[in-house]
C-alpha cells in the first residue's frame, strides 16, 4: 500500500486572502463555498489534490521545512515577474549567468517557494 497527497496545507493569518494569492499562482479558483473570513479555504488542483489554507493566530516565524517548487509554462524569469506583480517577493536569487538556477520567493505571508526553469528551458540545456 502507498499514500497519495490529498492536501498541501499552509497555516495563514488570513486563510481566504492567502488562498486568493495562490489561486492566481495556479490559475485555479478557490472553492465555491469559500468566502472572506472563512478559517479554512481550499483550491482544487486536480487529480484529487488540494492546496489547503487554515487560519491560525500566529504569524510565520521560521524557515519552512517543506516548500513548493513551481515549474512554469512560460520561462522562469517571466513567471518571477508575474508572481512579483501578484504580491510575492524575492528572497534568494540563484539564477546563474548560463541560464540555470532557480529563485526562492515569499508569498504575501512569508512562506517560501521556488520558481524553477520551465520544461522547455530544461530541454535546451540537456
Amino acid at each position: 500500500m502507498a499514500s497519495t497527497i490529498h492536501n498541501v496545507s499552509l497555516d495563514a493569518l488570513d486563510a481566504y486572502g492567502l488562498a486568493q494569492f495562490w489561486s492566481k499562482v495556479y490559475g485555479k479558483p478557490v472553492g465555491d463555498d469559500d468566502h472572506p473570513g472563512d478559517p479554512e479555504v481550499a483550491i482544487d488542483l486536480g487529480g484529487g489534490m488540494n492546496m489547503f489554507f487554515q487560519q491560525v493566530p500566529e504569524a510565520k516565524a521560521i524557515k519552512n521545512r517543506m516548500h513548493i517548487c513551481l515549474r512554469p509554462d512560460t520561462t522562469r524569469d517571466e513567471e518571477v515577474v508575474r508572481l512579483l506583480e501578484l504580491g510575492a517577493t524575492i528572497f534568494e536569487d540563484h539564477r546563474r549567468p548560463d541560464g540555470l538556477g532557480w529563485v526562492v520567493m515569499h508569498d504575501p505571508e512569508g512562506n517560501e517557494f521556488c520558481v524553477e526553469r520551465s520544461a522547455a528551458e530544461r530541454a535546451r540545456t540537456q
